[in-house]
């Protein structure tokens, strides 16, 4: 049956049938600032040439990553992506995102799968990992919607420090978020252990806490002692991949659950999305694990080979088993992180956090030799910090947007109680002359 409308009597009549009476109704959400006024094409249309040269003049006025100088960060971050992941996922065997169900012409797809597990769980110091989540806040919800379950227990503990749209899609998964979290104060960038202490002596009954590190703030929390203060309640650690080259990973402060944001393994900004969420945990909780776990076996004659192990949404035989509502997974996102973190190499990685964490310090000491600029808290940070500036944030990021250089915009702190702060993201990306013309630029402006 056809359902296009050819007449003006089946636009009419569709119109009817949602309640509107017209076009111009059915867009009148849309501001008239913005609306298209006339015909975009024109009534004899356009040949195919002339539209792609009319679409090619609309995207040479974009800006892409690389034209300007970019210290945005607050959970994704412009890193160099090596020509061989693009090389990969190019590839039009690989290009799907939907759950491999037949292993027999699936080998390929669940191999880089096992791959993408075994890499998720070294970094993180786990056991076992999935493949994969729709992104870092989702990992976050669904590490909370776990822990609950595991335990049937209610109560969460959340740090008011974690990024705050982890924060927003927590409450979104939640049924009643007001009387199930707790929220866990910060003193000084990193968590109050004085609160914390506070909070576990008056509830006996805590599903977890959910902390970030580093933190949204780029502070590197403090891991010691949180699971054995927080006895049987779960540890979920939401951590940055790259600093894992570095810094010591989750697993071995004891934490329950390991989540995080994959984009900074070889994933591009993009325009925020597609992102890849990661999700790693202790062995024992294998059957509360949301998503899909591939995994490796020997058939009868001994051949190695992959199967689709666990699927926890149980969406074909055994729904009401299921312990999450996830059905697809990021492949193609998780596939460019297993390129990536294969290219590395350990050595690799190690030395690519090493840069991020050295230009960081770098541009953070020269920022705070100009008078009028300081670091907010005294805190070991990754390749992320927070100044406090002695002028208007607004008019400086107004500023450096002038000259190329893009910042995130001041009202993402001011969200969080920050009226005097800008944040700044340091990557490979940035050079020592990016850095050196921001320090001058912003002395300027003090």
């Amino acid at each position: 049956m056809d359902f296009i409308p050819h007449t003006e009597e089946d636009k009419r009549e569709m119109l009817e049938e949602i309640g509107v009476s017209s076009i111009d109704e059915l867009f009148s959400d849309i501001p008239d600032e913005v609306q298209v006024q006339g015909d975009i094409i024109g009534k004899d249309g356009k040949t195919e040439q002339e539209l792609k040269q009319d679409v090619n003049k609309l995207a040479r006025e974009n800006v892409k990553p690389g034209d300007r100088v970019s210290l945005i960060g607050a959970g994704l971050y412009h890193h160099f992506i090596p020509s061989v992941v693009s090389h990969v996922t190019g590839r039009s065997e690989f290009y799907t995102a939907y759950t491999p169900y037949q292993a027999e012409i699936s080998q390929g797809t669940l191999g880089w799968m096992f791959e993408f597990q075994t890499a998720i769980s070294e970094l993180m110091g786990m056991e076992i990992a999935n493949a994969s989540m729709y992104d870092g806040g989702s990992s976050a919800a669904e590490a909370v919607l776990m822990a609950q379950e595991y335990l049937d227990r209610r109560p969460i503990v959340v740090a008011d420090n974690i990024n705050p749209y982890y924060r927003d899609v927590i409450d979104t998964y939640l049924p009643d978020p007001d009387d199930e979290i707790i929220e866990l104060s910060s003193k000084n960038g990193r968590i109050n252990r004085d609160h914390l202490e506070q909070i576990i002596n008056d509830n006996d009954d805590l599903a977890g806490l959910v902390v970030q590190t580093p933190n949204y703030f780029g502070i590197v929390e403090d891991l010691a002692g949180l699971k054995e203060a927080l006895d049987d309640a779960f540890l979920i650690v939401s951590a940055n991949p790259i600093s894992l080259g570095l810094l010591q990973p989750p697993g071995e402060f004891g934490a329950d659950i390991v989540v995080g944001e994959g984009q900074p393994l070889g994933n591009s900004v993009y325009f925020g999305g597609p992102l890849l969420g990661l999700f790693a945990t202790k062995s024992d909780y294998l059957r509360y694990l949301p998503g899909r776990v591939s995994g490796k076996t020997v058939d009868d004659e001994g051949r190695e080979g992959f199967v689709m192990a666990l699927q926890t949404r149980e969406q074909h035989i055994r729904r009401e088993r299921a312990t999450s509502n996830i059905c697809t997974n990021q492949a193609l996102n998780a596939l460019a992180a297993t390129v990536y973190l294969s290219s590395l190499g350990p050595d690799g990685l190690t030395a690519l956090a090493r840069i991020n964490w050295d230009r960081a310090q770098y541009l953070a000491d020269k920022l705070c030799r100009i008078e009028g600029v300081d670091l907010t808290w005294d805190q070991p940070f990754f390749n992320e910090f927070v100044l406090t500036v002695d002028a208007d944030p607004e008019l400086i990021w107004e500023k450096m947007k002038e000259e190329g250089i893009d910042l995130l915009h001041p009202k993402h702190l001011k969200r969080l109680g920050l009226d005097e702060n800008l944040m700044i993201a340091v990557t490979e990306k940035v050079d020592k002359e990016d850095m050196d013309r921001f320090a001058e630029l912003l002395e300027e402006e003090m």
